[in-house]
């Protein structure tokens, strides 16, 4: 009888395990396909209770791509010598060619003049490098610096005024007062006076006078400057709250020593009479 229910268990015991064994791979092979990476090799599952398992190993990756930052733009300057590329086009530093040449006699030059490579140009064949002192380095960033200030950020907008030095005066109130509009509204306006023949006036003495009108508001954002041969140009924007605050601030101080001065000279003239 012993012997009867032992088998009886065995038997039913087996069929449970078929049963659960059918079940785990009809899972497998009815599931979604997903996007994702197996590897090439199966893992073995021990399990004292349960018969050994067989199953794909899932490592923790997927098909997708990451996403790669993008890089950011390369700032002007010296490279050193981590030149990617053999074959150079190299200019010197007095700005002329020297032509085609490999990378290492272009390391040669820049060690033998003590000078540093500087990249101007990367999209052409073969890529421009130029030889430069540090100090030329410092100037051409120092440009670049102000160029890029001069540049209207995104929602900015900037208007444009341009004029002769020889511009009537009634004209040139008309001029300002237009500026003046356009600061009230916060935009940055563009200035550029013109050095007419005939005319002596001074294109920086007329930057001064219109800086002097809307001095309460406005300030440079780029100062003047000779762009080319009889043309100068300057950018005026808006005062910040900041720049406001402080402006007002010597104004009423700078009224207070006037009316200082004037009573000391008024009680001075008293005294003497």
């Amino acid at each position: 009888m012993t012997t009867f229910c032992m088998m009886k268990l065995l038997c039913q015991a087996t069929r449970n395990e078929k049963s659960s064994t059918r079940r785990f791979f009809g899972t497998l092979l009815t599931q979604t396909p997903q996007k994702r990476v197996y590897c090439p090799f199966w893992m073995v599952v021990p399990d004292p209770g349960k018969s050994t398992v067989f199953a794909l190993a899932q490592p923790f990756c997927t098909a997708e791509k990451s996403h790669t930052e993008p890089k950011s733009k390369a700032v002007f300057g010296s490279v050193g010598r981590r030149i990617p590329y053999r074959i150079l086009h190299v200019i010197n530093q007095d700005g002329e060619s020297l032509g085609n040449m490999h990378r290492a006699e272009a390391l040669r030059l820049m060690d033998q003049h003590d000078l540093k490579l500087v990249l101007l140009r990367e999209n052409v064949d073969p890529p421009v490098y130029r030889l430069m002192t540090g100090q030329q380095i410092h100037e051409e960033q120092l440009k670049r610096a102000e160029k890029q200030k001069a540049k209207p950020k995104p929602g900015i907008v900037q208007k444009e005024l341009s004029f002769s030095s020889a511009i009537a005066k009634n004209d040139l109130e008309t001029k300002t007062k237009q500026i003046a509009q356009w600061i009230e509204k916060k935009y940055h306006v563009k200035v550029t006076i013109r050095q007419a023949k005939d005319s002596n006036t001074d294109m920086f003495m007329l930057y001064d006078e219109i800086l002097e009108t809307v001095s309460e508001k406005a300030t440079y954002l780029s100062k003047p400057k000779v762009t080319r041969e009889g043309v100068s140009t300057c950018i005026l924007r808006h005062m910040s709250d900041r720049e406001l605050k402080a402006y007002q601030k010597a104004e009423n101080q700078k009224k207070n020593t006037v009316k200082k001065d004037e009573n000391e000279d008024l009680k001075s003239s008293e005294l003497h009479q």
